[in-house]
C-alpha cells in the first residue's frame, strides 16, 4: 500500500493576526521543515499529481518518499514568504484558493478574509510558477450545512471564477474546515473535480476516497521533531490523537444540526 503525507499549510508569517495564529507557520520553520524533505529523500508532487498517479496512471510513476504540500485559503503571505522557499528548494505545491476572499475580487467579493490575501495577479504568477491552483469554494462557508442549491453555487462559482482568472483546468478541491458529506462529495463531483482533501489528520494512502483523501495539520505548534515523526508515518494517529478526536465528535454533532434544519426550514 502505498502512503503518502500530505502536508495542510494556511498561513507563513512572523506576524499573524489572532485569527490565523494557530495555523500560521514562521517562515523560518516552514524553510526548515523543506530542508528536512529534501534532504531526507522525499520527492514533492502536487495534490493533482499524486492522485493522477495512485488512481489514473497516466504512465505517471510514484516516487520512493513522495510528500504533497498544500495550502488553504489564499492568503497574500503566499505569495510573499511561502512561494520564494519553495522555489529555493524546487518544490512544487498545492494553493486551495478561495476566490470571494481575494484582495481584489471586487464585485465577486463574498465571506469575510480572516488576513491579507492573494491578488489574482499573484495566483496567476505562483501558477506559472508550477503551483496547483485548487479550489476552496467562493466564500468558504462550512459547505455540509448549505442547501443543495448554495450548496452548487459555492462550487461551480469558484470552479469558474478560477479557470477563468488563472487560465488552466481546475480539477482538485479542499473542503473548508474540513467538512465534507456524502451530498457534497457527490455535488463536488458534478462540479467537475476529480479530487478533493479533507483534514483528517491521517497519511495518504490508495485506498482513500479520492474525493475525501486526509492530510496532516501543521500549525505554529509544530515543532521540527513532531514533523519528522508525522511525515516519516511515526505514530501519526498518537500525534493527533486530540484533533482526531475533536474532528469525530463534532461530525456527528453537524449530521445532526443539518438534519434539523432540514426539518425546520428557516433555522
Amino acid at each position: 500500500m502505498t502512503r503518502v503525507p500530505i502536508l495542510m499549510y494556511h498561513s507563513v508569517t512572523d506576524r499573524p493576526n489572532d485569527e490565523t495564529r494557530s495555523l500560521s507557520v514562521r517562515p523560518s520553520d516552514f524553510a526548515e521543515q523543506l530542508a528536512y524533505l529534501a534532504e531526507s529523500g522525499f520527492t514533492p508532487l502536487t495534490f493533482g499529481d499524486l492522485v493522477a498517479s495512485l488512481h489514473h496512471n497516466q504512465g505517471r510513476s510514484m516516487p520512493a518518499k513522495p510528500v504533497v504540500v498544500t495550502f488553504d485559503d489564499g492568503y497574500a503571505d503566499f505569495h510573499s514568504e511561502a512561494l520564494p522557499i519553495l522555489e529555493r528548494h524546487r518544490f512544487p505545491a498545492t494553493i486551495f484558493v478561495t476566490s470571494g476572499w481575494l484582495a481584489d475580487a471586487g464585485g465577486d467579493a463574498a465571506g469575510r478574509p480572516l488576513d491579507d490575501m492573494l491578488t489574482w495577479g499573484q495566483a496567476r504568477e505562483a501558477a506559472q510558477c508550477g503551483i496547483e491552483i485548487g479550489g476552496h469554494s467562493h466564500s468558504h462557508p462550512q459547505l455540509d450545512q448549505l442547501p443543495d442549491t448554495e450548496l452548487r453555487q459555492e462550487l461551480r462559482r469558484n470552479k469558474g471564477l478560477l479557470e477563468e482568472k488563472i487560465g488552466t483546468p481546475v480539477t482538485t478541491m479542499a473542503y473548508p474546515y474540513g467538512y465534507s458529506s456524502a451530498r457534497v462529495r457527490r455535488e463536488v463531483r458534478r462540479a467537475g473535480y476529480w479530487a478533493a482533501c479533507a483534514v483528517s489528520n491521517a497519511i495518504a494512502a490508495d485506498r482513500h476516497d479520492v474525493l475525501a483523501v486526509p492530510r496532516l495539520t501543521v500549525a505554529r505548534s509544530t515543532g521540527i521533531d513532531r514533523f519528522r515523526r508525522a511525515v516519516e508515518n511515526r505514530g501519526v494517529p498518537l500525534l493527533y490523537l486530540r484533533e482526531r478526536a475533536l474532528t469525530k465528535g463534532y461530525a456527528i454533532v453537524r449530521r445532526t444540526r443539518y438534519a434539523v434544519r432540514q426539518v425546520v426550514p428557516g433555522d
